[in-house]
């Protein structure tokens, strides 16, 4: 226990919980804009329970390190000349939550787009149930993409050859996901309030989820080996690359959304002038 004291170890836990929160972005989103549609005394109710699963999935993966690990096996080879993979367990998750990431988006945009909301009087999909059904289905995904980030920053080499050990890696990405979790916890209610009082916020945040889903597409099609002809292969989309341009278009919000509040509504000097010239056009007609 003494290596988890020292200054290495105090680094990493403080950088992989930074790290956690970063990549937890997207899922608050996603917690914001699934609870939003619920009525206003479940939404917290959601939100702590969509955390939670995150917690417990990714505490649960980090247990079973060795089969997330096992997981990169190759369960079986596609060669149609044309196109190659090898299809890992990874690969398959990874991939297929980047799909139902694009669906949900895309129809969700759609919804807001055509005037579709849900509300009180609507539709009674949108359930507590139905809403953690969807909350868990992507925690998945979400919780073995951090997982997987997790395990290749923290070593678990022998503290003689530079690492942790096996123990103390496990119990820093442990340690990490926790206070994580927590500190999203206390912010979550007022991003979610923020997030549904602000039509655009919500259609950018869907727009980032876009973007993400696109991206667990790469990855695992990265992760599966895809291949076009005899030197395309499918790589992966930097995550660096991916959060910068979600802050940069977020900031550019909030100072369209400071600029839309401080602004005074444009008053004319004539406007006496302009009234009684209408007034007496009303008149002579």
């Amino acid at each position: 226990m003494e290596i988890l004291f020292t200054p290495n170890a105090l680094m990493a836990l403080l950088t992989l919980t930074f790290l956690e929160i970063i990549l937890g972005i997207d899922n608050i989103v996603f917690l914001s804009i699934v609870s939003g549609k619920l009525k206003a005394e479940d939404q917290p109710k959601a939100r702590r329970v969509g955390l939670l699963l995150a917690m417990v999935f990714r505490i649960i993966l980090l247990f079973g390190i060795t089969w997330v690990m096992g997981l990169k096996e190759v369960l079986f080879h596609v060669d149609w000349g044309f196109f190659e993979a090898g299809v890992t367990g990874q690969s398959l998750i990874i991939f297929g939550g980047g799909l139902f990431l694009l669906y949900k988006s895309v129809s969700e945009i759609h919804h807001k787009m055509e005037g579709e909301e849900e509300g009180t009087t609507g539709k009674a999909s949108n359930s507590l149930s139905a809403a953690i059904i969807q909350i868990a289905l992507l925690n998945i995904v979400f919780s073995f993409d951090s997982i997987l980030t997790a395990i290749g920053m923290v070593s678990n080499a022998e503290p003689e050859q530079g690492g942790f050990g096996h123990a103390g890696a496990l119990i820093i990405m442990i340690l990490a996901v926790v206070i994580s979790i927590v500190i999203m916890m206390i912010f979550a209610g007022p991003v979610s309030k923020f997030v549904n009082e602000h039509p655009t916020i919500q259609i950018l945040g869907l727009s980032f989820l876009i973007l993400i889903g696109v991206m667990l597409i790469a990855e695992g099609s990265h992760l599966a080996h895809f291949r076009f002809g005899a030197n395309v292969e499918v790589g992966t989309i930097p995550k660096g690359y991916l959060y910068f341009s979600i802050f940069f278009s977020l900031f550019v919000e909030f100072l369209n959304l400071r600029m839309k509040k401080n602004r005074k509504p444009v008053k004319l000097h004539n406007n006496k002038i302009i009234d009684r010239k209408l007034k007496d056009e009303d008149v002579t007609n």
